[in-house]
Protein backbone atom coordinates (compact mmCIF):
# COMPACT_ATOMS: atom_id res chain seq x y z
CA UNK A 1 0.00 0.00 0.00
CA UNK A 2 1.30 3.72 -0.60
CA UNK A 3 1.64 6.03 2.46
CA UNK A 4 2.03 9.11 3.09
CA UNK A 5 2.58 10.76 6.72
CA UNK A 6 2.22 14.77 7.05
CA UNK A 7 2.57 16.59 9.87
CA UNK A 8 1.59 19.97 10.93
CA UNK A 9 4.47 20.20 12.92
CA UNK A 10 5.89 18.19 15.76
CA UNK A 11 7.92 15.26 15.71
CA UNK A 12 11.90 15.10 17.05
CA UNK A 13 12.43 18.80 15.95
CA UNK A 14 9.63 20.57 17.57
CA UNK A 15 8.74 18.20 20.42
CA UNK A 16 12.48 16.89 21.09
CA UNK A 17 10.74 14.80 24.52
CA UNK A 18 7.63 13.68 23.09
CA UNK A 19 8.36 10.52 20.46
CA UNK A 20 4.93 9.93 19.52
CA UNK A 21 4.58 11.38 16.10
CA UNK A 22 8.24 9.77 15.43
CA UNK A 23 7.34 6.29 16.79
CA UNK A 24 4.60 6.14 14.88
CA UNK A 25 5.65 6.89 11.75
CA UNK A 26 8.52 3.86 12.28
CA UNK A 27 5.79 1.84 13.19
CA UNK A 28 4.08 1.87 9.92
CA UNK A 29 6.58 0.66 7.61
CA UNK A 30 5.58 -2.67 7.75
CA UNK A 31 9.06 -4.66 8.75
CA UNK A 32 11.54 -5.14 11.31
CA UNK A 33 14.08 -2.44 11.54
CA UNK A 34 13.32 -0.36 8.89
CA UNK A 35 15.66 1.84 6.94
CA UNK A 36 14.72 5.62 7.51
CA UNK A 37 15.94 8.78 5.55
CA UNK A 38 16.15 12.09 6.78
CA UNK A 39 15.44 14.37 3.85
CA UNK A 40 17.24 18.14 5.51
CA UNK A 41 17.21 20.10 2.12
CA UNK A 42 14.90 22.55 3.42
CA UNK A 43 16.55 23.40 6.30
CA UNK A 44 19.61 23.92 3.93
CA UNK A 45 21.22 20.39 4.54
CA UNK A 46 22.18 21.90 7.97
CA UNK A 47 24.73 19.81 10.37
CA UNK A 48 22.80 20.55 13.57
CA UNK A 49 19.23 19.72 12.13
CA UNK A 50 20.64 16.60 10.96
CA UNK A 51 22.38 15.51 14.40
CA UNK A 52 18.80 16.13 16.07
CA UNK A 53 17.29 13.42 13.74
CA UNK A 54 20.30 10.97 14.52
CA UNK A 55 20.34 11.52 18.32
CA UNK A 56 16.35 10.93 18.00
CA UNK A 57 16.15 7.81 15.85
CA UNK A 58 19.49 6.17 16.70
CA UNK A 59 17.73 4.22 19.98
CA UNK A 60 14.55 3.14 18.14
CA UNK A 61 14.10 0.05 15.88
CA UNK A 62 15.15 1.48 12.86
CA UNK A 63 18.44 2.02 11.13
CA UNK A 64 18.23 5.71 10.13
CA UNK A 65 20.67 7.62 7.62
CA UNK A 66 19.93 10.84 5.85
CA UNK A 67 20.15 12.22 2.44
CA UNK A 68 22.30 15.38 1.75
CA UNK A 69 22.51 17.12 -1.54
CA UNK A 70 24.51 20.29 -0.59
CA UNK A 71 27.38 17.79 0.00
CA UNK A 72 26.26 14.88 -2.12
CA UNK A 73 26.62 11.78 0.29
CA UNK A 74 25.30 9.10 -2.45
CA UNK A 75 27.02 7.77 -6.01
CA UNK A 76 23.45 6.97 -7.76
CA UNK A 77 20.65 8.92 -5.76
CA UNK A 78 17.80 6.28 -7.35
CA UNK A 79 19.42 3.86 -5.79
CA UNK A 80 20.14 5.42 -2.50
CA UNK A 81 16.55 6.16 -2.26
CA UNK A 82 15.27 2.93 -3.68
CA UNK A 83 16.87 1.14 -0.59
CA UNK A 84 15.35 3.04 2.00
CA UNK A 85 11.70 2.10 3.79
CA UNK A 86 10.82 5.48 4.87
CA UNK A 87 11.45 8.98 3.75
CA UNK A 88 11.60 11.97 6.34
CA UNK A 89 11.27 15.61 5.10
CA UNK A 90 12.50 18.27 7.46
CA UNK A 91 10.93 21.74 7.19
CA UNK A 92 12.35 25.19 6.47
CA UNK A 93 11.90 26.77 2.48
CA UNK A 94 9.56 24.67 0.45
CA UNK A 95 10.21 26.91 -2.78
CA UNK A 96 14.15 25.63 -2.18
CA UNK A 97 13.68 22.34 -1.56
CA UNK A 98 11.33 21.98 -4.27
CA UNK A 99 14.26 23.37 -7.37
CA UNK A 100 16.77 21.33 -5.28
CA UNK A 101 14.82 18.32 -5.69
CA UNK A 102 13.90 19.13 -9.82
CA UNK A 103 17.32 20.30 -10.29
CA UNK A 104 18.59 16.63 -8.81
CA UNK A 105 15.28 14.86 -9.89
CA UNK A 106 14.73 14.13 -6.89
CA UNK A 107 10.80 15.21 -7.14
CA UNK A 108 10.58 12.22 -9.97
CA UNK A 109 12.29 9.71 -7.69
CA UNK A 110 10.00 10.83 -4.71
CA UNK A 111 6.97 9.80 -6.57
CA UNK A 112 8.72 6.77 -8.21
CA UNK A 113 9.17 5.91 -4.14
CA UNK A 114 5.56 6.39 -3.53
CA UNK A 115 4.76 3.98 -6.48
CA UNK A 116 6.98 1.26 -4.65
CA UNK A 117 5.47 1.38 -1.98
CA UNK A 118 8.07 3.38 0.24
CA UNK A 119 6.41 5.55 3.27
CA UNK A 120 7.10 9.26 3.02
CA UNK A 121 6.84 10.89 5.77
CA UNK A 122 7.35 14.76 6.72
CA UNK A 123 6.97 17.91 8.39
CA UNK A 124 5.86 21.40 7.34
CA UNK A 125 7.74 21.88 4.33
CA UNK A 126 8.36 18.08 4.56
CA UNK A 127 4.12 17.51 4.71
CA UNK A 128 2.54 19.98 2.24
CA UNK A 129 5.44 18.72 -0.83
CA UNK A 130 3.27 15.71 -1.20
CA UNK A 131 0.10 17.45 -2.00
CA UNK A 132 -1.54 19.30 -5.15
CA UNK A 133 -0.56 22.81 -3.36
CA UNK A 134 0.09 24.20 0.37
CA UNK A 135 0.87 27.81 2.02
CA UNK A 136 4.01 28.52 3.05
CA UNK A 137 6.04 31.87 3.42
CA UNK A 138 9.59 32.85 3.90
CA UNK A 139 11.30 33.22 6.61
CA UNK A 140 9.75 36.17 8.26
CA UNK A 141 7.74 36.98 4.95
CA UNK A 142 4.18 36.74 3.37
CA UNK A 143 2.13 33.63 3.24
CA UNK A 144 1.79 32.38 -0.44
CA UNK A 145 0.41 29.42 -2.05
CA UNK A 146 3.19 27.18 -3.85
CA UNK A 147 2.52 23.83 -6.09
CA UNK A 148 3.84 20.71 -5.05
CA UNK A 149 4.32 16.92 -6.19
CA UNK A 150 0.68 16.14 -6.69
CA UNK A 151 0.63 13.09 -4.66
CA UNK A 152 -2.31 14.01 -2.42
CA UNK A 153 -4.89 16.16 -3.88
CA UNK A 154 -5.84 19.16 -2.46
CA UNK A 155 -3.89 21.68 -0.47
CA UNK A 156 -2.62 22.13 3.39
CA UNK A 157 -1.69 24.67 5.60
CA UNK A 158 0.72 23.29 8.37
CA UNK A 159 0.91 24.84 11.79
CA UNK A 160 -2.46 25.78 12.08
CA UNK A 161 -3.06 26.35 15.34
CA UNK A 162 1.06 27.02 16.38
CA UNK A 163 1.15 30.58 13.93
CA UNK A 164 -1.43 33.06 14.22
CA UNK A 165 -1.63 34.23 10.86
CA UNK A 166 -2.12 30.89 8.99
CA UNK A 167 -5.59 29.92 9.87
CA UNK A 168 -7.49 33.07 8.92
CA UNK A 169 -5.21 33.47 5.59
CA UNK A 170 -6.04 30.05 4.67
CA UNK A 171 -9.48 30.26 5.31
CA UNK A 172 -9.53 33.71 3.11
CA UNK A 173 -7.61 32.05 0.11
CA UNK A 174 -9.67 28.87 -0.13
CA UNK A 175 -12.90 30.88 -0.05
CA UNK A 176 -11.71 33.08 -2.78
CA UNK A 177 -10.34 29.54 -4.69
CA UNK A 178 -6.59 31.53 -4.25
CA UNK A 179 -5.94 28.19 -3.43
CA UNK A 180 -7.30 24.24 -3.83
CA UNK A 181 -9.97 23.27 -0.38
CA UNK A 182 -7.58 21.21 1.55
CA UNK A 183 -6.38 20.11 5.53
CA UNK A 184 -5.60 22.65 7.87
CA UNK A 185 -2.64 20.92 10.56
CA UNK A 186 -2.29 21.53 13.92
CA UNK A 187 1.18 21.58 15.32
CA UNK A 188 1.39 18.02 17.37
CA UNK A 189 -0.89 16.49 14.31
CA UNK A 190 -0.14 14.14 11.55
CA UNK A 191 -2.41 12.99 9.28
CA UNK A 192 -1.42 9.26 7.80
CA UNK A 193 -2.88 8.27 4.17
CA UNK A 194 -3.02 5.35 2.70
CA UNK A 195 -3.13 4.86 -1.21
CA UNK A 196 -4.15 8.66 -1.30
CA UNK A 197 -7.39 8.44 1.38
CA UNK A 198 -6.52 10.14 4.68
CA UNK A 199 -6.82 6.79 7.51
CA UNK A 200 -6.38 8.95 10.39
CA UNK A 201 -5.18 11.51 12.44
CA UNK A 202 -2.46 11.14 14.94
CA UNK A 203 -1.86 13.74 18.11
CA UNK A 204 1.15 13.98 20.44
CA UNK A 205 -0.88 15.72 23.11
CA UNK A 206 -4.39 13.74 24.36
CA UNK A 207 -7.33 16.10 24.21
CA UNK A 208 -5.91 18.12 21.34
CA UNK A 209 -9.47 16.53 19.36
CA UNK A 210 -8.56 15.46 15.62
CA UNK A 211 -5.78 18.23 15.05
CA UNK A 212 -6.80 19.36 11.63
CA UNK A 213 -9.28 20.34 9.54
CA UNK A 214 -10.92 20.64 6.22
CA UNK A 215 -10.94 23.65 4.56
CA UNK A 216 -13.80 24.00 1.58
CA UNK A 217 -14.73 26.86 -0.34
CA UNK A 218 -18.17 27.85 0.69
Amino acid sequence: MRQIIALGGGGFSMEPDNPTLDDYIVNQAGTANPKICFVPTAGGDQDHYIKRFYDAFKHKPCTPTHLSLFDANFKDLEAFVFEQDIMYVGGGSTRNMLILWREWGLDEILIKAYQKEILLAGISAGAICWFEQGLTDPLNGPLYKIDGLGLLKGSACPHYDGEEKRRPFYEALVKEGGIMEGYGINDGTALHFINESLHRSVQSTKGKGQGYEVVKKK
